[in-house]
């Protein structure tokens, strides 16, 4: 029998499972996560070689003229060193880790979670997934405010691949695309795109691109050579957020 159940917990029948708790379900990028693995042992020991935690999301990759989904991890973390989990054996072990300042936040079809895996020797590696709610922070939150407060609307929030230009740490941008929906900008714009680029500083960097609305012939020779288009920086901090509606019009103006 014993032979029988270490042949099926290397296949995953009857071996170590795992089970990840979090403190809460809803965090802002740079907030610390925690929580608790819990490890169950099978029929037979194991050992377990590492219990690593992996914070993936999903983004879309342009090929062939047509777009699907790939899993990108944004970070790992190592909890422990190798260990014996014996036969029906539980063991609890507490982790924290800062979500990173580029975590994409949970908007339209942007999701994170946290998976949970056992580097078992000799067998499976089982996992767990948690999904977090990523919500914006304070600086993020004042940009979407003023957005909104200038009559825009959003349409559509996707991770999307980033060019070579615009890639950091991570191959992908979360890109946030507004349409005006009243306000000044009605009628002089197609939609505003917003992609932000943090920084470990506090400050952050936002990208705006400026899609003018086509007037007349010479306006339509520029939209179908994508010339209508104008891609603006701002640097921003938290001390700007009383400012920032003015701010952001002001660039608006400037290329509308």
């Amino acid at each position: 029998m014993s032979f029988f159940n270490k042949v099926f917990a290397s296949v995953g029948i009857g071996a170590a499972t795992v089970d990840t708790k979090l403190e809460k379900d809803t965090y802002m990028p740079g907030e610390t996560v925690k929580g608790i693995v819990e490890v169950s042992g099978g029929k037979v020991e194991q050992q377990v070689d590492d219990i690593y935690l992996s914070l993936n999301t999903t983004y879309l990759r342009e090929a062939d003229d047509r777009k699907y989904s790939v899993t990108a991890c944004i970070d790992r973390f190592r909890l422990t060193s190798p260990f014996m989990i014996q036969v029906n054996e539980k063991k609890r072990i507490p982790f924290s880790f800062q979500l990173p300042e580029d975590t994409p936040v949970s908007i339209g079809r942007s999701k994170v979670w946290v998976s949970t895996g056992l580097d078992i020797k000799n067998g499976v590696d089982p996992s767990d997934k948690d999904y977090l709610k990523v919500v914006p922070n304070p600086l993020m939150t004042a940009v979407f405010n003023a957005i909104d407060n200038l009559g825009f609307r959003i349409r559509e929030a996707d991770c999307e691949e980033a060019p070579h230009r615009l890639r950091r740490r991570l191959p992908f941008v979360q890109e946030f695309e507004f349409v005006p929906a009243s306000g000044p900008f009605r009628g002089r714009l197609d939609e505003l795109e917003v992609v932000f680029f943090p920084s470990a500083n506090g400050s952050m960097d936002i990208m705006l691109q400026v899609d003018r609305r086509a007037r007349g012939l010479a306006g339509l020779f520029s939209e179908a050579l994508e010339m209508d288009e104008t891609n603006v920086r701002l640097n921003v901090t938290n001390a700007d957020i009383p400012s920032l509606q003015p701010k952001i019009e002001s660039v608006i103006h400037r290329y509308a």
